[in-house]
């Protein structure tokens, strides 16, 4: 590298840390702050600043903080300055969801999606969702960072194909085709991974997780100070083909007794014929059938929960778009773990998801959102 490429990669670094400290502050946040925390002088952190507010990233704030002369007035980043699209593909329906740099959802809609033989015959289609999408929720397509697409399933190492996607029905299929009719970046993750990393991102903490997804297909993922951890095969975290009930429900691995048999939320779907919303409120309403299963799903539920915390010892958060009504049922399976449990009577390292609502389409979309934080 020459000297001159050197110091244009430094010029970047130093725009990037101050981007990434204003991004991460909690509090009040001033150009002072920035010079004594990232040991930069005064000129070359206005001058910095004076570029990003420029291009529209970062704003002052109107905060103003006494430092024992003249008031400092504080800083913030422009959130809606860059947007990010996820879309989760799911046996029969597209959600896409459109997120600012803060992850929050700026826009959301769902559509039915047939079934999926060849993905090459899906390119065009999910193309022209997404176009119609970005007309109907106004998105600038200049600040557009890129598209993720999730998917419930086991991918190849280089993202190639997909090994196995039970719920698609679909096996050691190319992904060839999905994303060439998309003019703008794009990414494809397994769906479980995307919300993992998205709960690990929001909460803003480097504790070890494990993420237990409750779609209709049941995935997770295992995150170690951040990082996804894939395993030799790309195959870690399949949580939801873990075994709860030997010779039990079928499952749509084909198997018995697997996680996703008993507490995906297609098992209410096909043993009540009910929405999630009906469901639930038959449960609060006493239905005995109802409620005796739920109260079959939360026990299952609870062994999955010890068995993940005795393999891995770390905190275990439930997404998917299931945790959205676990809420007030938390007690209780909080209650059931802690009964399968002959090491701990407290259940503290039990969480539901920041991201209860949406959770994967707004997860891969944050592939785009990370990478821009760290290199803008």
């Amino acid at each position: 590298m020459d000297f001159e490429t050197a110091a244009t990669e430094r010029k970047r670094h130093t725009r990037s840390d101050i981007y990434r400290y204003i991004y991460d502050a909690r509090g009040f946040c001033s150009r002072q702050d920035l010079a004594r925390d990232l040991g930069l002088s005064l000129p070359t952190v206005y001058q910095k600043l004076s570029r990003l507010m420029a291009d529209g990233l970062v704003r002052d704030s109107g905060e103003q903080k006494a430092t024992g002369g003249r008031k400092a007035s504080g800083l913030s980043i422009v959130p809606d300055a860059r947007v990010a699209v996820g879309i989760s593909v799911t046996e029969n329906s597209l959600r896409l969801a459109a997120a600012d740099l803060r992850l929050n959802e700026l826009a959301y809609y769902e559509m039915d999606n047939g079934p999926i033989v060849r993905f090459a015959d899906m390119g065009g289609a999910l193309a022209q969702a997404l176009e119609e999408f970005l007309d109907r929720s106004s998105i600038d397509r200049g600040r557009l960072l890129g598209v993720g697409i999730a998917l419930p399933a086991v991918m190849s190492p280089d993202s190639r194909y997909l090994t196995a996607a039970p719920t698609l029905r679909l096996k050691d299929t190319s992904l060839e085709g999905l994303t060439e009719s998309i003019p703008y970046p794009t990414y494809v993750e397994n769906d479980a991974t995307c919300g993992g990393y998205a709960e690990w991102f929001l909460r803003n903490n480097q504790r070890n997780m494990a993420y237990l997804s409750l779609e209709n297909g049941v995935g997770g993922a295992i995150l170690l100070n951040g990082s996804p951890y894939n395993g030799d095969n790309r195959r870690s975290a399949e949580f939801g083909h873990m075994c709860v009930e030997p010779g039990g429900l079928r499952c749509s691995c084909g198997r018995q007794g697997c996680l996703e048999a008993y507490c995906s939320p297609r098992r209410i779907r096909e043993a009540t014929g009910l929405s999630l919303a009906e469901f639930f409120r038959k449960v609060e309403q006493h239905d005995p059938d109802c409620g005796h299963l739920w109260d079959n799903m939360l026990r299952h539920l609870a062994i999955a929960v010890y068995n993940i915390r005795m393999s891995l010892d770390c905190d275990v958060v439930l997404g998917g778009f299931l945790s959205e009504f676990l809420a007030p049922y938390m007690p209780r399976l909080k209650e059931y773990a802690a009964g399968n449990n002959p090491f701990e009577e407290e259940t503290d390292y039990l969480h539901l998801s920041t991201l209860r609502r949406h959770t994967v389409p707004l997860g891969v979309a944050l592939h785009f959102v990370a990478n821009f934080v760290e290199r803008v």
